[in-house]
């Protein structure tokens, strides 16, 4: 199409250095932040640059979810959890319980 200008959404992994270096290998764009500051500015930084998906440890977004919230009913960014090298901290699966039970109004995950 003759003067169309494609637009690239990329994926990000933020986290710290043991957790995320592996992602650089399957193509993703890995940002190191070990620090609240730092990931507070990274994560507005991956949003403004269009950034469709931010993979971000569970123990880097635990230091700043005033800033993840602000993208919750966005669509886009994607902000997604992961766990770290130390395991998971459960955050995920209480977002993820969450949603699920705003979306369908009962908690379809209760024991």
């Amino acid at each position: 199409m003759k003067g169309c200008v494609k637009s690239m959404y990329k994926v990000a992994v933020m986290g710290d250095r043991d957790s995320v270096l592996g992602f650089k290998a399957l193509g993703l764009d890995v940002f190191i932040a070990e620090n609240k500051d730092l990931a507070a500015t990274q994560i507005h930084d991956l949003a403004s640059k269009k950034y469709a998906v931010i993979y971000i440890t569970e123990t880097l977004a635990a230091l700043i979810p005033q800033d993840i919230a602000r993208y919750k009913d966005e669509p886009l960014p994607a902000i997604i959890l992961i766990p770290g090298k130390k395991g998971s901290l459960g955050i995920s699966m209480k977002n993820l319980k969450s949603s699920v039970e705003r979306a369908v109004g009962i908690d379809i995950f209760k024991d």
